[in-house]
């Protein structure tokens, strides 16, 4: 339901846009970098609209991949926690039990 309401929303807004942007088609001066030159006002409004989009999914689409890896973690903590609290301790269990022993082994021979 909620993707449905997304969709609706988004057609909605694009109208708008499309409407707003047709309304206004007078060509406008416009500073370039390297110059200058004149465009039809709806193509500087489409433009940044789409600009604006694009910018938007790069962001959306980053901490997409933060928050996959962030679960990707949490769900492999989880499993060797759980794995642990039934008494199946995995390699990673056996080798932190070993460490606190090599240290006391190694603070033995110090003193």
């Amino acid at each position: 339901m909620r993707g449905q309401t997304n969709i609706i929303l988004a057609l909605v807004f694009a109208v708008f846009v499309a409407i707003f942007a047709v309304i206004n088609v007078d060509p406008v001066q416009v500073n370039y970098l390297f110059g200058n030159g004149e465009a039809p006002l709806v193509l500087v409004i489409l433009i940044s609209v789409l600009m604006g989009g694009v910018i938007t999914a790069a962001v959306g689409a980053v901490k997409l991949i933060r928050l996959q890896r962030e679960i990707k973690t949490l769900t492999q903590e989880n499993k060797r926690l759980k794995e642990t609290l039934e008494g199946n301790p995995t390699e990673t269990d056996a080798e932190d039990k070993q460490k606190p022993m090599e240290n006391d082994q190694a603070q033995g021979d110090q003193e």
